[in-house]
């Protein structure tokens, strides 16, 4: 695999949840490689400009041994090496200059006193080309096998003889030079690169504020703390903004919509139900082989059928109604006072344990339905105590941004795993000595489901049956996490 892929396929797997780590990711990727392709440039600009001011200097020694070689009026040379320059002077200070005859004797060689009867080496002829002056320059070793930079010219004088003039010096000053100028970059860039880093994080959270904005507004919405997306959006975004308005305001048209279908189609079945039930209850109806009572008994079957079917469709239509929640405190408190005073007879204690602040994502009527079927469930068969634990768990799954964990407990004889996996079944009942049609939990275990919620039975610290809900909620205190 090659390094791009590689540094593409981690890009994606560290950028893939957020549009802020992606840009972020993006934009220190590509401010720190052009860093370094500037930093490599300039260094390297650096070096050319610094060998080219010491081949500068070194060319104008040469020059200056030329004009000295060819002094018609110094027959003798003896201005020879008075270059104003004590390195030369120094032995092997690494500063060095020699003149070597070409076409006389090749001992009568003349050199500074810091070559300490050493020689200076030719440049090669293949690679190294010279100037318009004739100048060539070059690196090559010198005494003490120490790197030399080396300037050469060919000259002839005015009595046709002809010389190589050379000139040497160690490159450790340029090179000293060279790396202060690197350093002083690295940290100017490392630098940089920081500041460029730290305004990516800014212009990011800036440049997607709105963003956290509008995801603000849609919680606000979902948790029942606005009907409406507000506020001023870049253009960018307004449109999306305008679009969710216009979507809640449709989902709801189309929930009010079905909420008349639901009760006119309630108002429709009933009707004829109730006719044909004062038909066979008229006076004087016939009743062969007991017809009139088999009618009665099927007709009210079909009117709980109705009722819960239709009670479901109203759920539903519900629970699409973005933005609807429901305090869960007053609902509680109100169904264990209610179910008191009903079961007062048998000296049922009912109570409520649950903290405050806790909501419910949905319509108050259906919170009341789930647990007001449990609840009575478990004053039917509780022994003298029945209580009611509402808490929130952080695991919500797909629920939302939180869960509603609702038990109903109660100290009677309860039931078997294999009785608990039967009873939640739609319209079956285990024991018919109870008053009731049988469907208050199977309609629990459809609401529950409608909300996306569950429903289950386990057994109760309290010794009998436990009622085990799992509803959308919310808390008071929620904020949605940034972007």
């Amino acid at each position: 695999m090659s390094v791009g892929a590689g540094a593409r396929r981690a890009f994606d797997r560290f950028g893939r949840g957020s549009i802020a780590t992606r840009l972020f990711l993006s934009a220190a990727f590509w401010s720190v490689l052009i860093l370094l392709l500037a930093g490599v440039t300039l260094s390297a600009i650096n070096r050319r400009s610094a060998e080219a001011d010491f081949d500068q200097r070194l060319s104008v020694y040469v020059r200056a041994l030329a004009a000295n070689l060819g002094d018609p009026g110094d027959e003798n040379h003896s201005n020879l090496g008075q270059l104003g320059e004590t390195m030369f002077e120094l032995p092997l200070s690494g500063w060095y200059w020699q003149i070597t005859p070409l076409d006389g004797d090749p001992n009568d060689i003349r050199a500074s006193r810091s070559l300490f009867a050493e020689r200076l080496p030719r440049l090669p002829g293949d690679g190294v080309e010279s100037d318009f002056a004739g100048i060539r320059r070059g690196y090559a070793m010198g005494p003490d096998d120490r790197r030399l930079r080396l300037v050469e010219r060919d000259i002839e004088t005015d009595d046709k003889h002809r010389y190589l003039v050379q000139v040497a010096a160690s490159p450790e000053e340029v090179e000293l030079d060279i790396q202060s100028f690197n350093v002083a970059l690295e940290v100017t860039l490392a630098v940089l690169a920081l500041a460029l880093i730290l305004s990516t994080v800014l212009q990011v959270r800036f440049g997607l504020r709105p963003l956290r904005q509008l995801g603000a507004g849609v919680a606000a919405i979902r948790q029942g703390e606005a009907e409406r997306i507000e506020g001023e959006y870049p253009r960018e975004i307004a449109p999306l903004a305008n679009e969710l308005n216009l979507l809640i305001v449709a989902n709801r048209e189309i929930v009010d919509r079905a909420r008349t279908h639901v009760g006119n189609l309630a108002h429709a079945l009933k009707t004829p139900l109730s006719v044909i039930v004062n038909e066979v209850s008229a006076p004087g109806a016939a009743e062969p082989d007991g017809l009139a009572a088999k009618v009665r008994d099927q007709v009210g079957i079909m009117r709980d059928q109705v009722t819960h079917y239709l009670d479901r469709a109203r759920a539903a239509a519900r629970s699409t109604v973005i933005g609807t929640v429901t305090d869960v405190r007053p609902v509680i408190d109100g169904l264990v006072r209610t179910f008191g005073k009903i079961y007062r007879d048998r000296d049922i204690v009912f109570e409520a344990v649950l903290p405050d602040g806790l909501r419910f994502r949905g319509e108050k009527q259906d919170l009341e339905d789930l647990v007001g079927n449990l609840v009575d469930n478990a004053g039917k068969w509780a022994a003298g105590r029945v209580r009611v634990t509402v808490e929130t768990t952080n695991d919500p799954g797909e629920l939302g941004p939180s869960a509603l964990l609702i038990f109903v407990d109660d100290d009677g004889a309860g039931l078997d795993a294999e009785a608990r996996g039967q009873v939640a079944r739609r319209g079956r009942r285990l024991d018919e000595s109870k008053p009731g049609s049988g469907l208050g939990l199977s309609i629990v275990t459809d609401l529950a489901g409608t909300y996306g919620g569950s429903f289950t039975l386990d057994e109760s610290p309290l010794g009998g049956l436990r009622a085990v809900l799992r509803l959308p909620g919310s808390r008071t205190d929620f904020r949605p996490n940034p972007v």
